[in-house]
């Protein structure tokens, strides 16, 4: 049986499991209607280190160790990671994640880089090439308004269409259906991800979190915007793009699933695909949800149309999304993360802002 399943998606033979994960965020994201569901909110957004893009780095290398905790696991278990983030040459992830000594893939897809990571890690185990992985991304405000727009000292005006980028990294532990066995149950004490026991059974339910079924690659897709500050309506069109085909590469409809859950596209984006969608015959307005618009309040946090960047949508997979499916509230879900594939320079030249999604269906156990 073809594990290729149409123009642009993959369907696994065996279904690919995350078998833990680990959520770590800002003060402002914990101060968010999802706050009370991440494993780790911070102190303050520099979480002991003298950089921004140091801070970044250890939200990374802390959701690393969480998730490999979790799951009962040392960084020699893992066969790859998987890992990017926003700023240029993915520093956050390579300094964060150099002490684990696992073997490194670097992915760059935006925003959209938790979705492109997951999809990789999926294809490796499915392909033979893996039995276990860990997949990583992150973002943090400041870092990248110091990577895209201006410094904070600026203080320049954002306006309605902005988005906030979320400071935060999520980390998710996939393996075949044989490593589901080696998960901790609880009352077991479970080692770190640096050798100590630590005796906190918070997560071992000896059952892994979820599993991925599906998987539909998205292809660049520019219509010429070049608005940096409303990055919603630029990525919607790739989502549109990759929502479509994923249905007829499927042979689904939207109400198959549960929830239909972008990235960060905000409140603008949101509308924008629901409208581009419903040009094409799908209504998906009753199954959207959007993980910025979900992640912070926008009127008491003026975060104006939502929230954005890689961490957005890692976290709030983690924190909310497969607590919903471990619930059984939801059954079936398409989780599509949307990446704007934009640079300071390619700005400063006058170029587009082209967008990027990659949907991942992600099944409760």
């Amino acid at each position: 049986m073809s594990q290729k399943l149409g123009k642009a998606s993959m369907k696994p033979e065996q279904p690919v499991y995350i078998l833990s994960s680990a959520s770590v965020v800002g003060p402002k994201e914990g101060q968010g209607p999802l706050g009370l569901l991440f494993d780790v909110v911070g102190e303050d957004d520099m979480f002991g280190c003298e950089t921004w893009e140091d801070a970044e780095s250890s939200l990374q290398k802390r959701a690393v160790s969480l998730a490999l905790e979790k799951a009962g696991m040392q960084p020699e278990d893992v066969s790859f990671i998987f890992a990017g983030d926003l700023l240029g040459q993915s520093i956050a992830s390579s300094f964060g994640l150099s002490s684990y000594e696992i073997p490194l893939l670097g992915v760059y897809g935006a925003c959209s880089t938790c979705g492109e990571s997951l999809t990789l890690g999926v294809m490796s185990i499915a392909g033979g090439f893996a039995d276990k992985v860990v997949c990583v991304t992150s973002s943090h405000f400041a870092s990248a308004e110091k990577e895209f727009r201006f410094p904070l000292e600026y203080g320049n005006q954002r306006p309605l269409s902005a988005c906030w980028t979320v400071t935060g990294s999520g980390a998710f532990v996939l393996g075949d259906k044989a490593a589901c066995s080696a998960l901790p149950v609880p009352g077991d004490p479970q080692p770190s991800a640096h050798g100590a026991p630590t005796g906190n059974p918070r997560a071992a339910t000896g059952r892994p979190r979820a599993k991925i079924t599906g998987m539909t690659v998205g292809k660049i897709m520019d219509y010429g915007l070049k608005d940096s500050m409303n990055m919603g309506a630029c990525m919607a069109p790739a989502a549109a793009s990759t929502l479509e085909q994923h249905f007829i590469d499927f042979a689904s409809q939207p109400d198959d699933y549960d929830k239909i859950i972008t990235g960060d596209l905000g409140k603008i984006g949101q509308k924008v695909l629901i409208d581009l969608l419903r040009e094409k015959g799908y209504d998906i307005s009753e199954q959207h949800m959007d993980c910025g618009i979900e992640i912070f309040d926008g009127e008491s946090q003026d975060t104006h149309a939502g929230g954005s960047g890689c961490g957005c949508s890692a976290v709030t997979l983690s924190a909310y999304i497969l607590k919903q499916l471990e619930a059984e509230n939801w059954k079936k879900v398409i989780f599509m993360p949307t990446g704007a594939l934009l640079s300071k320079t390619s700005f400063n030249e006058g170029k587009s802002v082209p967008g990027i999604a990659h949907a991942v269906v992600i099944e409760r156990c």
